[in-house]
């Protein structure tokens, strides 16, 4: 599998990384077995980031991990975790994140974790009353110092945050004298975030990316295939109106055109991914095996050329 560099933090990561939600049964039901065979498998395929969270099945994605492996990661491979923090009092962040991890770190059976990441959105103080998330001032005051002292004492090797916030402010968040090791960006031919955007106006991802690869911070694509929008089919139970259905229905031009060049949608949405400039790695939401297989010989096939990437951003609009 291609390896890349990761930002500044000084390692090549897989251009494809296993995400917690499908293990953790984010994305439809499976069983303890089988994403514990996912994971073993998609070491052995070459991928050698996994990329979990307490949130994914109630650590269930994290306790995946600790049985794959029982503490000892085969060589190589790196381990981040997340912690939503949003906005306590200021005293209180330090304790929370210590918590946290530590939590995570017990699940995964680690004595420390390569990437600890924000697990929720950035917002602008003068938003922070319409929008749940960390408000830049408690972020840059007590968050970033708390996360730079879990990094100081060993218990992370590196500190990102998730970059579906309020676009300026999560900018300002990568332009800063201390700016994140990785970031986690809305990587979909879509734009989009569907239901989990939680915030008035456009998302920009590519602007977080292009300012993430400005200042040397590591871009961890996420949502490549949308919830499923860009699937054949949503595996799991939507209200109408849904953000992530009304994604899967704006798609439908996508999925024709996947069907005339004879790839899953699945598939060419991740290659689609795989082909966006600035993207270090891109985060698989795979649930079992069958899955996992589909997406490492999608990547195994290589970035779309100019041609076909026009003529997927002309299916969907966005030229």
């Amino acid at each position: 599998m291609e390896q890349r560099p990761f930002g500044s933090l000084g390692y090549d990561v897989s251009a494809l990384s296993l995400g917690g939600g499908g293990t953790g049964q984010v994305w439809g039901p499976t069983t303890r077995e089988e994403a514990v065979a996912t994971t073993r498998e998609a070491i052995d395929l070459g991928i050698d980031l996994l990329d979990v969270a307490p949130s994914y099945g109630d650590g269930e994605a994290e306790r995946v991990v600790g049985e794959a492996f029982g503490g000892q990661l085969p060589d190589g491979v790196h381990v981040s975790t997340k912690c939503r923090v949003n906005a306590p009092p200021a005293g209180e962040v330090a304790a929370l994140l210590r918590s946290s991890l530590t939590a995570s770190l017990d699940r995964l059976r680690l004595e420390r974790v390569d990437l600890f990441l924000v697990h929720n959105m950035l917002v602008a103080d003068a938003d922070a009353d319409r929008y749940a998330g960390t408000p830049l001032s408690l972020f840059d005051e007590a968050v970033r110092p708390a996360l730079e002292s879990l990094v100081a004492e060993g218990l992370a090797g590196a500190w990102g945050i998730t970059g579906i916030g309020v676009p300026d402010a999560v900018i300002s968040a990568l332009q800063s004298g201390s700016p994140p090791g990785a970031v986690q960006c809305i990587s979909n031919l879509l734009d989009s975030a569907g239901a989990i955007q939680r915030f008035e106006g456009a998302l920009r991802p590519r602007e977080v990316i292009a300012a993430a690869a400005e200042h040397g911070v590591g871009v961890m694509g996420i949502r490549a295939v949308q919830a499923g929008a860009l699937t054949d089919a949503i595996d799991r139970e939507l209200p109408e109106g849904h953000g992530d259905a009304v994604d899967f229905d704006r798609a439908a031009p996508f999925r024709d055109l996947a069907r005339e060049v004879g790839e899953s949608p699945a598939a060419l949405a991740h290659r689609y991914a795989l082909s966006m400039p600035g993207i270090a790695t891109v985060v698989l939401g795979v649930k079992n095996r069958e899955e996992l297989r589909e997406c490492v010989e999608a990547e195994a096939r290589g970035p779309l050329d100019s041609e076909l990437l026009g003529r997927i951003d002309a299916a969907v609009g966005r030229v």
